[in-house]
């Protein structure tokens, strides 16, 4: 197969978007909201049970780890900048 065939197959393939029918609050009776469409708070039914969403992971840069992101001035460099 070539690479524009699989390309093809996977655009083809389509996931049902969620609705609140599929959420985990909605099936055991633990939704409040009288809507149709997901909601924020929308967690998938799985058999696994209820997972929580994914977090964001941080990253931290080389150059903000190990240089210094705010240095005061010297004594030296205020009093030149404020004698008068």
């Amino acid at each position: 197969m070539t690479p524009a065939t699989d390309r093809s197959r996977a655009r083809t393939t389509r996931v049902a978007p969620p609705s609140c029918g599929d959420c985990f609050f909605r099936r055991h009776m633990l939704c409040a909201l009288d809507r149709d469409d997901p909601c924020a708070t929308f967690r998938p039914d799985r058999a696994e049970g209820l997972e929580p969403p994914r977090q964001m992971r941080i990253m931290f840069r080389p150059e903000r780890v190990t240089g210094t992101p705010f240095a005061f001035p010297t004594a030296e460099e205020q009093a030149a900048r404020y004698a008068a």
